[in-house]
C-alpha cells in the first residue's frame, strides 16, 4: 500500500483540536514529584536518569544487595522522556527484530532469544509482585505485509523463527482480515510473545517499587558534569554532589555526559497520535478484540495498537533528526509529521472516517547504527552506561540494567560474554556530515517502500556494511 505524503482537509480536521502531550502522561494518577538535591551526599551506586533503564538499574541493583546505598537522579520527573512517550509495545527481543539479531549475531541468536523470552518473563514476575498497574497485555504483535512483494518475506520469517522455536504464526490475507478488517492487509506474521503495556504507568509503579526497597529518589536534579576521584566519582547537579563508587549512565538520547558517547548515538524525534475512544459500531467495523499490536512491513512503518479504554495508538512512520544533535522541548510539535499521521490512519481505516485524536505528541529515540543497545564503561569501570536502544526499549531496558550491573560489579555472565554485548555500533559521522547522510538515507529508505523494496547503491552498500537507519 503506497501512502500519500500530502493529508487531506478531513485528515487535518481529526487532529484540530489535539492536546499537545502524551497521552500516557496526562494521567490524574500521575505521582508527586519527588524533592531535587539540595546538599552533598555519598552512595555506592549513582543510576542518572529515571526512565526506563534507569529505574530497572536502581531497582535490580538494591534487590540485588539490600544494604548497598543506591540514589536514583533525574533532571525531570520519571518517565518524562522516552519512557513515557513510546506505544508501549513489550518485546522480548533483545535485537530489535528477529532478523537484524540473526545478521549480526547469527551463532549467539538461540542464546539471545532465551534471554530475551527470560527477561520478559522476569518483567511480568515484577509487575504482579509489585501489584504495578499498566495494563499488561500478552496479545502479541502482528507485522503486516501491505504491499506484494512483502508477504514471501514474511512467510520466509515465520519459517525461520520456528527453527528457533519462537513462537510466530503465519496470516494468510483471509486469516489477517478476520483478526483486523483493512483492505490494505495482504498476509502478517503474529509473534505471540509480544506483550502491550501503558508505559508510563509501568514507569511510574518501578519507580514506586525503587522507594519501596529504599532507593534514594531525587528529581528536578540536572547533573552538569561527573569528576573522577582516586576511588569514586563526584557527581555534580545543579542543586548538590553525590560522591559515589559506582555511577549508572541512563540518559537515553539526551546529550551524553561522556563526549565520545555522542558519537554513536543519533537524536531521532518519532510521532504520536491517540485517536478518542471508539464507539461499539466503529469498534465492530474493524474487529481487533485481541487487541494485538500492529506494524507494517515498510521500512518506514507505522505501529499502532488499542488501549484499555477503546482509542487507537497510532505512530511511526516520519523518524526525523535535527542537525546538531538537537533535543528540545519545541521539537515534540510537529504538525506535518501529525496530519501525514492522521492521513495514513484513514487510508488504512477509511471505515473509521469521523473519528478524531485527542492527543498528538512527539519524543526522542536514541538511535544507533545497529539498532540494538550497546554497552560501556569508564573513568576505570567506576562508571558504565547503555544506549542505542532505537525505539524498542520496553522490554530490553530491563536487560540492559543487568549488563550494566554486571559491568559495574566486574562479574563475567552468559550476559558479559556475549559479542552483542562486547561490541559496539559504527560510529556515526559528526556534523556537518551527519545531517545530510541522514537525510539522504531517509530519503532512499522512502524510495525502497515506493519501489517494491528495491534498494539504491546506498542502501546496499550500508547492508554490506551493516549499517543503516531504522525508527
Amino acid at each position: 500500500m503506497f501512502f500519500s505524503n500530502t493529508p487531506r482537509p478531513e485528515s487535518l480536521q481529526a487532529i484540530a483540536d489535539v492536546k499537545l502531550m502524551p497521552f500516557w502522561l496526562d494521567d490524574k494518577d500521575k505521582p508527586e514529584k519527588a524533592d531535587l538535591l539540595t546538599q552533598k551526599i555519598s552512595a555506592d551506586l549513582t543510576v542518572i536518569g529515571a526512565g526506563f533503564t534507569g529505574l530497572w538499574t536502581a531497582l535490580q541493583a538494591k534487590q540485588a544487595d539490600p544494604t548497598r546505598e543506591v540514589i536514583l537522579i533525574e533532571a525531570g520527573e520519571a518517565a518524562i522522556g522516552a519512557s513515557g512517550r513510546n506505544g508501549g509495545f513489550m518485546s522480548p527481543s533483545l535485537t530489535h527484530s528477529f532478523q537484524n539479531g540473526v545478521n549480526r549475531w547469527p551463532t549467539e541468536m538461540p542464546k539471545l532469544i532465551e534471554l530475551g523470552l527470560k527477561n520478559l518473563n522476569e518483567i511480568e514476575a515484577t509487575i504482579q509482585r509489585f501489584k504495578i498497574d499498566c495494563d499488561y497485555l500478552r496479545a502479541g504483535e502482528i507485522n503486516i505485509a501491505n504491499e506484494p512483494y512483502q508477504i514471501e518475506e514474511l512467510y520466509e520469517e515465520a519459517e525461520q523463527t520456528a527453527q528457533f522455536g519462537m513462537r510466530t504464526k503465519f496470516l494468510d490475507q483471509s486469516a489477517m482480515q478476520a483478526k483486523v478488517h483493512s483492505a490494505s492487509y495482504l498476509a502478517g506474521i503474529h509473534d505471540l510473545d509480544v506483550a502491550l503495556v501503558n508505559p508510563a504507568r509501568l514507569a511510574w509503579g518501578l519507580r514506586r517499587a525503587c522507594l519501596e526497597v529504599g532507593v534514594r529518589l531525587f528529581e528536578g536534579t540536572q547533573v552538569t558534569a561527573l569528576e573522577e576521584k582516586r576511588e569514586t566519582v563526584l557527581v555534580k547537579t545543579t542543586g548538590g554532589e553525590i560522591e559515589s563508587k559506582k555511577v549508572a549512565l541512563a540518559t537515553n538520547a539526551f546529550p551524553p555526559l561522556l563526549k565520545s558517547l555522542s558519537y554513536y548515538v543519533v537524536p531521532v524525534y518519532d510521532y504520536v497520535l491517540m485517536s478518542e475512544p471508539l464507539s461499539a459500531t466503529q469498534r465492530a467495523s474493524i474487529g481487533w478484540e485481541g487487541r494485538e499490536g500492529l506494524s507494517d512491513n515498510g521500512n518506514q512503518f507505522h505501529y499502532y495498537r488499542t488501549t484499555a479504554d477503546g482509542r487507537i495508538l497510532w505512530g511511526g512512520y516520519d523518524a526525523v533528526y535535527y542537525r546538531n544533535n538537537q533535543v528540545a522541548p519545541a521539537l515534540e510539535n510537529r504538525p506535518a509529521s501529525f496530519g501525514l499521521l492522521a492521513d495514513h490512519f484513514f487510508q488504512t481505516f477509511p471505515q473509521l472516517s469521523g473519528l478524531r485524536f485527542t492527543h498528538a505528541w512527539g519524543g526522542v529515540i536514541d538511535t544507533c547504527s545497529r539498532y540494538t543497545a550497546f554497552w560501556g564503561r569508564a573513568y576505570h569501570g567506576k562508571v558504565a552506561y547503555a544506549m542505542g536502544y532505537t525505539g524498542l526499549g520496553v522490554g530490553a531496558t530491563r536487560f540492559g540494567a543487568q549488563v550494566i550491573l554486571d559491568l559495574l560489579d566486574s562479574q563475567k555472565t552468559e550476559r558479559t560474554a556475549l559479542r552483542m554485548t562486547r561490541s559496539k555500533p559504527f560510529p556515526f559521522p559528526p556534523e556537518p556530515f551527519r545531517s545530510p547522510i541522514i537525510n539522504f538515507t531517509r530519503w532512499s529508505l522512502n524510495r525502497a517502500d515506493e519501489n517494491a523494496g528495491r534498494r539504491n547503491a546506498w542502501l546496499q552498500l550500508l547492508d554490506a556494511l551493516g549499517l543503516g537507519f531504522d525508527s
